[in-house]
């Protein structure tokens, strides 16, 4: 099956490096093009950040608690990802152009949230 690799573009390019950055260091990740044509990425098979292109440009979307969502949507510009914000998810529009060190925070969580005790332990206290 052939994906369409939404973040084929100069500004998806950008975007995709970010996030290769910020899970770099993330034990046993993969990066996978899910059937939507979005760059997942995963550990254990559980999907943690979710990045594509919406209308207005590359979006990403973060695993997180309804906490966390609750806060985040609240005092914008996060909002509740549609399909599986039920679940916590939370989204937000042109990353790139928001805190860095937050997202990569909330990248960080996510991973937490879905990655195995094991894994967390090889990760440097936070």
């Amino acid at each position: 099956m052939t994906h369409n690799r939404q973040l084929d573009t100069p500004e998806g390019q950008l975007l995709l490096a970010a996030l290769r950055t910020a899970t770099a260091r993330l034990p046993e990740v993969r990066e996978v093009i899910d059937g939507f044509g979005h760059t997942t990425f995963k550990v254990r098979n559980k999907s943690f950040l979710i990045a594509g292109m919406g209308a207005e440009g590359g979006d990403i979307s973060i695993k997180s608690d309804p906490t966390t969502q609750s806060h985040l949507v609240r005092r914008g510009p996060w909002y509740r990802t549609p399909y599986i914000g039920q679940h916590g998810w939370v989204s937000i529009a042109d990353p790139l152009r928001h805190n860095r060190a937050e997202i990569d925070e909330l990248i960080v969580d996510g991973y937490r949230m879905a990655a195995p005790k094991r894994l967390l332990k090889q990760l440097s206290p936070s």
